[in-house]
């Protein structure tokens, strides 16, 4: 550690030139930054300045993604056991070690991110072989399209991943991510709309836009540590943002650990940012794209088997999330806590839901390719008295004759061709095209779908129920086939709720907490 003698106290970011050399301890030194320093015997950044030296070189002509080298970092204090400074920080740290580093904005439009212009990875380092064996099985496996993001993405996959609760192999890693979609992008984020308010009383317009840009950069390293599977980090990642520190006791703690973070931002500003209405709805929206992207980057085919060590991998990190925001967030106001924890409580629960309906989907396929159970099912569903189950459905929810007959012919007609689960999945895909399609374009569209949502619900128990009183043998596989068709419905309908509103599917399960919230939005 250094004593700057400009500020009079412990600057981690004031490096001597003579840092790694030097022998003599409580003795005068010149800075990299021109002052005149004192350095500590607790010279605490020396390895990681090391660490940075053994891996990284400079050269002409070559450029390495920002987040890359910080999830790097984050990685090596991972596995060293060492308290990580932030984003900003760290970059301060890599200036100091590295003199004269330009940054550059690279990459197409909608996919560009920052990078260091003329560093990189020394051929020695054990991070290069790494990053060229991972980029090697990744062109091999994907297509052309999807080359350049994970070249991206791969380069910072670093020695393991904690996949539930234990470490994961990179080979083992490698094969998860086949099933992930890493191609998705974070897409632009929009302009705060200010709405004709003023700005709180001391935040410029500056501050607004510093705001945005950090959040966008908090953004792009969630997306980056979550395709590659390294869950625990995203905690680390909140926690840096917001400024979290274990001891709250003093400003000058936290100022020292988020030096550059203040400059950018000092926390006063963003504290009375998260009080301001039109940030709060920025952010909300923000937070709906990235987790509707991590969704579907995550889980990009419901229906598709995914390994059950990864479906438990990310049930852990759903059940997780919401306290780790929660914690991150102390001292933050209250109301951009309830706006965070609404958006994230909404990932977490479609993150659940669907991990179990791809559990019952695969199920599901096992039944639906037994020959033997598909003609028990046959001759079961023939003795179900439909005439009785329609007139009480009817009653209670007043389906139409009609469309529940051509339902039910449908529904044997496919059962008898023993059709696939994804033929299944079209069909259903189907059934609510055609119910719904008088309801296209029309502010309606979204209760009705809703209503029959409950109607296909309640008439599938009826059939069930009378399967159940007479003791039909292919009781247990109507049960499984419903389950899965009516929580799969209940994803169609969601998806198609949302494009009616021209939201994501994460917005409009958040919509429930959303109302309670709108104290914050009046």
């Amino acid at each position: 550690m250094v004593f700057c003698q400009k500020t009079k106290r412990k600057n981690p970011l004031c490096f001597p030139r003579c840092l790694l050399s030097s022998s003599a301890f409580d003795s005068s030194v010149v800075c990299v930054c021109g002052c005149v320093c004192v350095l500590s015997r607790q010279l605490s950044s020396g390895p990681q300045v090391q660490w940075l030296l053994d891996n990284y070189e400079t050269a002409e002509g070559v450029s390495l993604p920002r987040s890359t080298l910080y999830c790097h970092y984050l990685l090596h204090c991972q596995e060293q056991k060492l308290e990580p400074v932030n984003a900003a920080s760290f970059g301060k740290l890599i200036r100091s070690v590295f003199m004269g580093l330009r940054t550059r904005r690279l990459g197409t439009r909608g996919n560009s991110k920052y990078h260091y212009y003329g560093l990189r990875i020394k051929a020695s380092s054990s991070l290069l072989r790494l990053m060229e064996d991972q980029q090697h099985l990744a062109m091999r496996q994907q297509p052309f399209s999807q080359k350049q993001r994970w070249t991206q993405t791969l380069s910072f996959l670093s020695f393991s991943v904690s996949l539930s609760g234990s470490c994961v192999s990179h080979t083992q890693v490698q094969q998860y991510q086949q099933f992930l979609d890493a191609s998705r992008a974070l897409p632009e984020f929009p302009d705060v709309d200010l709405q004709d308010r003023a700005l709180p009383e001391g935040i410029e317009l500056e501050h607004l836009k510093s705001f945005q840009l950090l959040y966008r950069e908090h953004c792009e390293a969630i997306l980056d540590v979550m395709v590659n599977l390294q869950f625990p980090l995203v905690e680390t990642l909140w926690k840096t943002f917001w400024r979290f520190s274990e001891s709250q006791a003093g400003d000058s703690t936290t100022l020292a650990v988020h030096d550059e973070s203040e400059k950018r931002l000092p926390k006063s500003c963003l504290v009375l940012l998260c009080k301001y209405d039109p940030v709060l709805r920025w952010s909300r929206d923000c937070d709906n794209t990235l987790y509707q992207g991590l969704v579907e980057m995550l889980i990009p085919d419901v229906l598709r088997p995914i390994p059950s060590a990864l479906t438990q991998a990310i049930r852990n990190f759903a059940k997780s999330l919401e306290s780790w925001l929660t914690n991150a967030m102390m001292n933050i106001p209250e109301e951009m806590v309830r706006v965070k924890v609404t958006s994230a409580s909404a990932f977490a629960q479609t993150l659940r839901r669907y991990t179990s309906l791809n559990h019952l989907a695969q199920a599901a396929r096992a039944v639906l390719q037994n020959t033997a159970q598909i003609n028990q099912m046959l001759s079961d569903l023939n003795r179900v008295d439909f005439a009785n189950v329609q007139e009480q459905a009817s009653w209670v929810c007043r389906c139409e004759d009609r469309v529940v007959q051509r339902l039910e012919q449908d529904f044997k007609l496919t059962l008898q061709q023993q059709n696939s689960l994804e033929q299944w999945a079209a069909w259903l895909d189907g059934v609510v095209s055609q119910v719904l399609k008088p309801y296209q374009s029309s502010t309606a569209f979204p209760k009705a779908a809703k209503l029959f949502l409950l109607k296909w619900s309640f008439y599938s128990s009826m059939v069930i129920r009378d399967l159940t009183l007479r003791s039909a043998a292919s009781f247990g596989s109507f049960h499984l086939i419903r389950l899965l068709y009516d929580e799969y419905m209940y994803y169609l309908i969601e998806h198609r709720v949302a494009q009616a509103k021209g939201e994501t599917p994460i917005a409009v399960m958040g919509e429930v907490q959303t109302h309670s919230d709108t104290e914050f939005f009046t």
